[in-house]
């Protein structure tokens, strides 16, 4: 099957445009060999050898157990006239536990795992732009291509870091994307500031005295108590928080007693949910809230309720600076028109945090979604899949931040 090609601006895209065939075939084999986050072992394996076929001048591996890292030097790098600056682009490797709903042929070959949110496609773009600088080497500096594992909830980015990444490769700044099914193919959007939300785990386990369903006035039921906490829970952003600020608290799981035993009620009950936030303050105080809360609801039934509350992966908040610059990159590819410099944040959560904690940086989104065909589904969808056309787009973008980030002097 053909995949359309999308119209773009420069010498990066149309030099990558030839190649297209080759960086959708790489994309959909990937797509049929989903790893979860540190076993990326094939992933990481196909990404070193296109590197290597790519004429990359070095392919580091193992960094923070599954990731890679390749480096391209500039035109001048053997003449010593270097301007020594070093720019990241990143791209993430991994898939998501669940089932595949797709029929074509590149669906993916193994039961359960699925790669549901185009980090197949992320991949690919990257090795496009590995491609293309490893050909043209158009820039003064040195290109650190960083691929990286276990961003679904195993906090690969951080892993990387605490691996020495940034010690072994020392960028002035750090730029990725993620495709975004809810934009059209060609547009590009991003922000001066937050662009995803922390991302928290609240487990509560409420303590009751269990007992016969029959004689509820014996017993502390701890499903009852769960049901109340739910609800008072629903008060912690709409009373606590600004309106001109923003935080979400969804319990998502509620698990107590056995759904056989209809007359028994349960000693425990235990929630568990997500707390998403961008201002620490605002985090800080939902976290109070909450542990305050439920344990006042609980005392009021005469249960005890404790609080573990875990901070995942923090905000992902571009740098100013580094945000216009993309935004200026993003302009001579796609246009003005196609570009959208206030994007919405969302409030899902994203790794690459952890790099713009240490890093000046910015992160975008690349549209890809079409009415009903490739790239249609949200992301997380078991009828998703990357859209193709837009690779040569995502792959010109990394190639053009780095050769902007380093220009040739004239």
């Amino acid at each position: 099957m053909s995949t359309p090609l999308l119209q773009a601006n420069g010498r990066a895209f149309a030099h990558i445009a030839q190649f297209h065939p080759e960086l959708t075939a790489l994309r959909r084999d990937l797509h049929a060999h989903p790893e979860l986050g540190y076993e990326e072992f094939y992933t990481a394996e196909r990404v070193t050898q296109a590197l290597k076929l790519c004429g990359v001048d070095e392919v580091h591996t193992g960094i923070g157990k599954t990731g890679v890292v390749g480096v391209i030097h500039g035109r001048n790098h053997h003449s010593g006239h270097t301007s020594g600056k070093m720019v990241g682009l990143r791209a993430d490797m991994d898939a998501l536990p669940m089932t595949e709903q797709n029929d074509f042929a590149w669906k993916s070959a193994k039961g359960g795992l699925m790669h549901g949110c185009g980090h197949d496609g992320h991949t690919a773009m990257l090795v496009g732009a590995a491609r293309y600088l490893a050909e043209t080497r158009n820039f003064d500096g040195t290109v650190a291509l960083i691929f990286q594992p276990g961003e679904e909830g195993y906090a690969g980015a951080k892993a990387m870091i605490d691996d020495g990444l940034f010690e072994r490769f020392p960028v002035q700044a750090v730029f990725g994307m993620h495709n975004w099914p809810h934009m059209r193919p060609g547009i590009i959007g991003l922000n001066t500031g937050a662009m995803m939300a922390a991302s928290d785990r609240v487990t509560i386990e409420i303590t009751g005295r269990g007992g016969h369903g029959a004689h509820p006035y014996q017993n502390v039921d701890p499903v009852l108590v769960a049901a109340h906490t739910i609800t008072a829970l629903q008060s912690v952003v709409s009373r606590n928080i600004r309106a001109i600020d923003s935080g979400v608290v969804s319990i998502c799981a509620v698990q107590a007693g056995d759904l056989g035993a209809m007359s028994v009620v349960p000693g425990k009950a235990t929630l568990v949910g997500t707390v998403r936030t961008f201002n620490p303050a605002v985090q800080d105080l939902i976290e109070r809230r909450i542990t305050e809360l439920c344990s006042a609801v609980a005392l009021g039934f005469g249960a005890t309720a404790s609080v573990k509350y875990e901070r995942l992966y923090p905000p992902t908040i571009n740098t100013t600076a580094e945000a216009l610059f993309m935004m200026r990159v993003a302009e001579g590819l796609v246009g003005s028109s196609q570009l959208v410099r206030d994007l919405d944040p969302s409030m899902g959560s994203e790794d690459f945090s952890f790099m713009l904690q240490v890093k000046p940086g910015a992160y975008m989104r690349i549209g890809q979604g079409t009415e009903n065909g490739p790239g249609s589904c949200a992301l997380h969808n078991s009828r998703y899949d990357f859209n193709d056309a837009i690779l040569p787009l995502g792959a010109a973008m990394h190639a053009s931040l780095a050769e902007q980030f380093m220009p040739l002097s004239e």
